[in-house]
C-alpha cells in the first residue's frame, strides 16, 4: 500500500472523526453552552500539546509577529466557537457544507494579503464555489432560506482568516510556536466566560463533553499523520467526505433529510474546490525544472 493511499485511508478516519465530533455537539448544546464545549475540548487539545510545550518553553512563545497570531488567534476561536453553534441552528448536512466556504475565502484572502497568483483558474473556483454557498442559502426564495446560514459562514471566514496567517507565520515562527498559541490562548478565550456560563454536568453530559474532547484531539492527530504520509492534495480531498457522514449521522441520530438545494450546493462547492486544486497542482508541476 502506498503513502498516498494510506495518507487518504487516514484522512478518510480524520474526517469521520471530526463530523462524529459535530453530531455530538448538537446534542451536547441542547444543554451546555457553546463556549463550555469548546473549553473542555482546548483543555484536552492543550494537554495533547504540554509536551512540546514544555519542551519549548519560555522560548515556544516569543515572537516578533504579535499581530499575525492575534488575527490567527481571533480567527480560529470564531471557526471553532461557531461551528459548534451553526450545528445547534441547522442540520447537519448544511452546516458542513456551508463550513466549505472556507477554501474559496483562504483563495481570496491569500491572493489579497500573501500576493498569490490571481489565475483565472482561481477566480473561476471562488465564483463557482461562492455560486454553490448561493445555492444553498437560496437568497430570494422566500427571502433567505435561514439568516443562521451566516453562522457557518462566519466560521469559514474565522478559519480562513486564521489559515492565511498560519501560512505566513509559518515562514518564521517554530511548529511549536503556532502550536503553543493556539493551544493556549484560544482556550483561555473560552475559559474567561466559564465564571458566569459554567454549568456543572450529569454523568451523561461530562461522558458526552470528554468523549467530543478526545474524539477531536484524536482526529486532530490523525489528520497531521494523514498529511504526513499522503500528498497534501490527495488528503485534503477527502474532507468533502464529511458531507457524505454528515448525511448519515444527520438521518440515523436526528432524522435530517438534505434537500436538493444543499445537495446541488455542495455538489458545486466540491466540483469547484477539486477544479481549483487539480489546476492549481498542475500548474505547479509545470513549473517544476525537469
Amino acid at each position: 500500500m502506498s503513502n498516498n493511499i494510506k495518507g487518504v485511508l487516514w484522512g478518510l478516519l480524520s474526517a469521520a472523526l471530526f463530523t462524529l465530533v459535530s453530531a455530538l455537539a448538537k446534542i451536547a448544546v441542547i444543554e451546555y453552552h457553546v463556549l463550555q464545549i469548546l473549553f473542555v475540548r482546548q483543555c484536552f487539545v492543550f494537554a495533547s500539546a504540554l509536551p512540546v510545550l514544555l519542551k519549548t518553553f519560555p522560548h515556544g512563545f516569543k515572537t516578533q509577529h504579535p499581530l499575525p497570531h492575534a488575527l490567527r488567534l481571533g480567527g480560529a476561536f470564531v471557526a471553532l466557537s461557531t461551528g459548534i453553534w451553526a450545528v445547534a441552528l441547522l442540520p447537519l448536512t448544511t452546516a458542513t457544507t456551508l463550513a466549505f466556504a472556507k477554501v474559496f475565502f483562504v483563495a481570496l484572502l491569500a491572493s489579497l494579503f500573501l500576493g498569490e497568483a490571481t489565475t483565472k483558474t482561481r477566480v473561476l473556483g471562488i465564483a463557482l464555489g461562492f455560486l454553490g454557498v448561493l445555492i444553498v442559502i437560496r437568497p430570494g426564495f422566500d427571502g433567505l432560506a435561514s439568516l443562521y446560514a451566516l453562522v457557518p459562514l462566519a466560521g469559514a471566514l474565522g478559519a480562513a482568516v486564521a489559515v492565511v496567517c498560519v501560512r505566513k507565520l509559518s515562514q518564521t515562527e517554530s511548529t511549536a510556536t503556532l502550536l503553543g498559541y493556539q493551544a493556549v490562548f484560544v482556550g483561555l478565550m473560552a475559559g474567561l466566560p466559564m465564571f458566569w456560563l459554567w454549568k456543572t454536568p450529569d454523568l451523561f453530559g461530562f461522558v458526552l463533553l470528554i468523549s467530543m474532547a478526545l474524539i477531536a484531539t484524536l482526529g486532530q492527530w490523525i489528520g497531521i499523520k494523514a498529511l504526513r504520509l499522503g500528498e497534501a492534495s490527495l488528503v485534503s480531498s477527502t474532507e468533502y467526505f464529511s458531507l457524505i457522514y454528515a448525511a448519515l449521522l444527520g438521518l440515523v441520530l436526528f432524522s435530517e433529510l438534505p434537500d436538493a438545494f444543499t445537495l446541488i450546493g455542495a455538489a458545486t462547492i466540491i466540483f469547484s474546490a477539486l477544479y481549483m486544486m487539480q489546476k492549481e497542482h498542475r500548474r505547479k508541476a509545470a513549473l517544476k525544472p525537469t
